[in-house]
């Protein structure tokens, strides 16, 4: 159940007040304890969070287009890229004290799902599809407002942030090389896949993301972890 404390931290620091707590209880379940705990009757969460990737993806890029008239397009694409991608709702997630009250399974628990990213990401988007559907666009945009813009107009989300160009620039100065992006594993619902980066035929990293985009991205960066 999601805690007295969150609802009230909600209510005082950003004016949220659910209308329905069904949609805010269904946003922080996982498919695992919905399973383990059929008798709730409380969904999981993959349907909002399919609609909180829209709903979040059509404010980030109404903000952007309006404030960084100066970018062109690609710039834009970037940057709305770095602010979607899996590691920016994760973190934006964690910040906002999300993990704690995400309902999980037995299973997922011992597995320590609370804290991974993709996770993470996906309840963020379920909260934001929640919200959407309880109060519409407009609560959506003030609570971004609040959290989320002040961090792309303080420059967290550099236009010019490209992980796969970095790399690419990184492991062709000597020369050509032969980089690959292979999928590893697509699921649906929520949307997660999951790539490996080949270079010159050997494995340098794996990434993880709500589109194939965001996981190769994901790879780029790990990969430029490990060689920087």
């Amino acid at each position: 159940m999601v805690s007295t404390k969150f609802i009230k931290r909600l209510d005082t620091k950003y004016k949220i007040r659910f209308n329905n707590p069904k949609l805010l209880e269904e946003a922080f379940t996982h498919s695992s304890y919905a399973n383990e705990h059929p008798e709730n009757g409380t969904r999981d969460y993959e349907k909002l969070e399919f609609l909180g990737d829209a709903v979040l993806e059509l404010a980030i890029s109404d903000y952007l287009y309006r404030n960084f008239r100066n970018l062109n397009e690609g710039e834009l694409t970037r940057m709305r890229s770095n602010i979607v991608d899996t590691e920016g709702f994760a973190e934006f997630a964690q910040k906002f004290g999300f993990p704690a009250e995400i309902n999980l399974g037995h299973g997922e628990e011992k597995a320590g799902a609370r804290s991974r990213k993709t996770l993470l990401e996906d309840v963020f988007e379920a909260f934001n599809g929640a919200l959407f559907l309880d109060q519409g666009m407009e609560a959506v945009e003030h609570f971004l407002s609040l959290t989320v813009y002040p961090l792309i107009d303080a420059g967290k989300f550099d236009a010019s942030r490209d992980y796969k160009t970095d790399l690419q620039e990184l492991l062709q100065q000597d020369g050509p090389v032969k980089i690959e992006y292979e999928v590893l594993k697509e699921e649906q619902l929520p949307s997660n896949f999951t790539v490996q980066l080949v270079v010159n035929g050997k494995v340098l990293s794996e990434g993880q993301g709500h589109n194939k985009k965001a996981a190769e991205q994901e790879a780029a960066k790990s990969a430029l972890g490990k060689l920087n």
